[in-house]
């Protein structure tokens, strides 16, 4: 949620802020704003909107300084408006911050510094935070900041200035994911790496409860009671490019494209073709602890729980270890069993869902081996867990999750074959599932060459309020996640259910305005999911099938129908969801929807 982004060096600030903004902008795009220290003030703009919007309005100021700090806001305290845009400001307007996450003792140093006579313009948190810097500063920068940082309970990522300090950003992180660009004479800011591509790969990671002070020059980290803390600087290796839409109108679809290619980058290295196993060391277990496995729980939220629960197929049927999926927000509200024989996994994009990460603490806190599979390098889950695997998906740009999700299933998949095979599959049952999922990029490409029929099947449902998405075994989390997207980025309300499930109560919904998705793919419960489509039919709904590739009696069955590649059914959701992706795109562009940046979505949740 909300992106900030801050550089000092000698460089025009204004260029740099503005830039970041825009790639930082799929974390939020309610309103923005900006602060420069020019002549030893703070000169600030906020606008309500996207950046676009800001980028007009600065034109009208006179912004040049070499030190600032910008933030682009998804809102939690208080509503859309420019008073409640960061950044906020001391009363005396000589210190501005930008912040992320949640104070939530803010109410009561509200009261407490309005007895002191402080007056507040916004609703924000935010602003509780800059009077009470304010309050403590007395020349020394670094000090205020620390004093209150004592003060406050909650999550934060922040970035502060003050016009005393010219050559001086103060950076703090709590649970709100911070980095350090390290250049030559200038050093960036930033919620995540990727408004800092286009100027440096050398990063460095805060951690819980760090100060940083940075300076034109170098930078030096503190714990909050002002301990030095050595810090490794690493280096990224996401391209600049990778983070542009390449000719493509939207990130989303460009990223759905990317996926024949970012998977391959997840399995390279990773599989042994002779031995019909995976190599994943980055598990950090030997075999006797990865025999010792009883039980694996895959914790996630939203489209990473999808994959979780094809994951789960996964463990079960090539491991044969009892597998839960948990959404990661109610795991720890459950009192969940865990002992010293349970794996956790816990499955981010970003590797900051505050969720799930509180949900690794608390299973890692009772003595479970507890691993992470992200996205991010250097990300808070990839440094807090004793091990796990980057999925290499590349920069995911656009809010509604695609190639991430199915590299997901990608590593999932051959983190259950490698336990299939300590356990108990043969090699060649290892050989069989590793030679399929070598065809899988083709197979993706398959489909994608399919566009233009997806795109035109979907304008004809475009029109509809309500969809349901129907699948069966391991083609029900597929049909969660082709929901999920429809809702994500064209607003249609629609669920996903279990084909079986219809004739318990779902069912009485269906009329000819009430179409349904169902992915009828040739598996060991085709004749099951058949069935299910004969009773949708029955009821006069419009009907979607995706099938399987010379499935001719499909055709009879539907009023549209999308064939993909036949693949191995747990396999499956690497192909069949692509399909589902493109049919929720070309629906949001039909619509005129904001398709990479959704209304009250953010990228990265960062906040419970």
């Amino acid at each position: 949620m909300c992106g900030i982004i801050g550089y000092i060096g000698k460089k025009d600030t204004l260029p740099v802020l503005i830039q970041g903004l825009r790639r930082l902008e799929y974390r939020g795009y309610d309103s923005a704003g900006i602060a420069i220290i020019n002549d030893q003030k703070i000169q600030r703009v906020r606008s309500v909107g996207k950046i676009d919007t800001l980028a007009e309005k600065v034109k009208d100021f006179d912004l040049s300084g070499t030190v600032g700090i910008a933030h682009t806001r998804w809102a939690t305290h208080g509503g859309v408006t420019e008073e409640n845009a960061h950044p906020h400001v001391s009363l005396d307007g000589k210190l501005a911050i930008c912040h992320n996450g949640i104070i939530e003792n803010y109410r009561e140093l509200k009261d407490e510094l309005e007895k002191k006579g402080f007056t507040f313009v916004s609703e924000t948190d935010t602003e509780v935070l800059a009077h009470l810097i304010g309050s403590l500063y007395s020349g020394n920068l670094v000090s205020s900041v620390e004093a209150a940082l004592m003060r406050v309970r909650g999550t934060y990522g922040l970035v502060v200035v003050h016009a005393d300090h010219p050559d001086m950003i103060v950076a703090a992180r709590m649970g709100s994911p911070l980095v350090i660009g390290v250049g030559k004479g200038e050093y960036f800011v930033a919620s995540d790496a990727t408004p800092l591509l286009p100027y440096t790969s050398d990063m460095v990671f805060l951690d819980d409860g760090e100060v940083a002070v940075i300076s034109r020059d170098s930078f030096e980290t503190f714990s909050k009671t002002h301990t030095h803390v050595e810090k490794e600087v690493t280096t990224i290796e996401w391209s600049e490019a990778e983070a542009q839409t390449q000719g493509y109108p939207h990130f989303m679809i460009k990223e759905i494209f990317d996926q024949p290619t970012v998977f391959e980058d997840a399995i390279r290295g990773r599989y042994d073709l002779e031995e019909g196993t995976a190599r994943l060391s980055g598990l950090n277990m030997t075999d006797t602890q990865m025999r010792s496995v009883k039980r694996v729980i895959l914790i996630a939220c939203g489209t990473a729980s999808y994959a979780g629960m094809a994951g789960k197929y996964a463990f079960e049927r090539l491991a044969g270890i009892p597998t839960e999926v948990d959404v990661a927000s109610e795991f720890r509200y459950r009192d969940p069993i865990i002992d010293s024989e349970t794996l956790v996994f816990g499955i981010s994009q970003s590797g900051e869902t505050a969720d799930t990460l509180a949900a690794l603490r608390e299973a890692k806190r009772k003595g479970a081996f507890v691993r992470g599979i992200v996205n991010v390098v250097g990300s808070t889950i990839a440094r807090e867990t004793d091990g796990g695997t980057y999925i290499h998906a590349g920069p995911e740009l656009a809010v509604a999750s695609t190639k991430a999700y199915t590299n997901m299933v990608a590593i999932l998949i051959l983190y259950a074959l490698q336990f299939g095979r300590l356990k108990r599959l043969t090699p060649a049952t290892g050989q069989r599932v590793l030679k399929a999922l070598l065809e899988v990029p083709h197979k993706m490409n398959r489909v994608l060459e399919m566009r233009e029929k997806i795109k035109e099947i979907a304008r004809t449902y475009k029109d509809y309020h309500n969809m349901y998405f129907l699948g069966r075994g391991i083609n029900y989390p597929i049909a969660l996640e082709g929901s999920l997207k429809l809702k994500e980025i064209a607003y249609i309300h629609s669920e996903g259910y279990q084909g079986g499930e219809m004739k318990h109560g779902p069912i009485a919904l269906l009329s000819k305005d009430f179409p349904v998705v169902a992915i009828m793919a040739k598996d060991q419960l085709y004749e099951k999911m058949r069935s299910n489509v004969e009773e949708v039919r029955a009821r006069g709904a419009r009907l979607l099938l995706i099938a399987t590739e010379g499935d001719e009696s499909a055709k009879s069955l539907a009023d549209d129908v999308i064939y993909v590649p036949e693949t191995m059914e747990l396999l499956q959701p690497l192909v069949n969801t692509l399909p589902l992706q493109i049919f929720a795109y070309e629906i949001a562009v039909a619509l005129g929807r904001d398709v990479d940046r959704p209304r009250n979505l953010a990228k990265s949740v960062t906040v419970e």
